[in-house]
């Protein structure tokens, strides 16, 4: 049995945006961290806390989201690479999302980043396309 973190993460913060929730508080792991860091970068969230139970150790992730107007920011999260199957492309094919407005966010031997930075003319490589964001 496998568990899709990544995709649960996801449909974390799709539902809690869809209710109009001031944030959405998820397990922590480096994968949904770096995830949330790179939102938090791009400008789709506020904020991104890590919180830390005492009791029991466990860290969680606390992702404040971002509204205009009353609308969010962030529209639409899509799971692309699945662990049933895996999808990769190589910087020549990351083709963008909404004309620029999105992001791809890709898993690469350089670590997690977008497909603007992978894109990057010193960095040009590919790797797993995790999800899409806009």
């Amino acid at each position: 049995m496998s568990i899709d973190t990544i995709a649960n993460f996801l449909t974390i913060l799709r539902n809690k945006v869809m209710a109009s929730s001031p944030y959405a508080v998820a397990s922590y792991s480096k994968m949904n961290a770096e995830i949330a860091r790179i939102l938090h970068q791009e400008g789709f969230v506020k904020n991104v806390e890590v919180l830390e139970e005492t009791e029991t150790s466990r860290k969680s992730l606390k992702i404040v989201f971002k509204y205009v107007n009353g609308e969010s920011v962030l529209h639409e999260l899509t799971r692309v690479s699945k662990p049933s199957r895996r999808t990769y492309a190589k910087v020549k094919n990351l083709k963008p999302v909404i004309n620029g407005l999105g992001i791809v966010i890709l898993s690469t031997n350089r670590g997690i980043m977008t497909d603007k930075q992978a894109k990057d003319a010193s960095l040009r490589i590919g790797g797993e396309v995790l999800c899409t964001v806009w």
